[in-house]
């Protein structure tokens, strides 16, 4: 699916009342999951131990 029709498509399924800004928070929703999709296919992950560390470190 070409990017184009994913935004079609990403529009099409808000509700009628939706906003721009619906609309917005919608396709950077969908975009940052596509990033993480490309990162992960990538290779460009971490183990889930360093994330429970960084998350620690965030935490305090």
């Amino acid at each position: 699916m070409t990017t184009k029709e994913k935004l079609v498509h990403a529009v099409e399924d808000l509700s009628d009342d939706a906003t721009i800004e619906d609309a917005m928070e919608r396709l950077l929703f969908l975009a940052k999951i596509e990033r993480g999709i490309q990162q992960a296919d990538a290779g460009q992950t971490i183990a889930h131990a360093q994330v429970k560390e960084r998350m620690a470190k965030w935490l305090k």
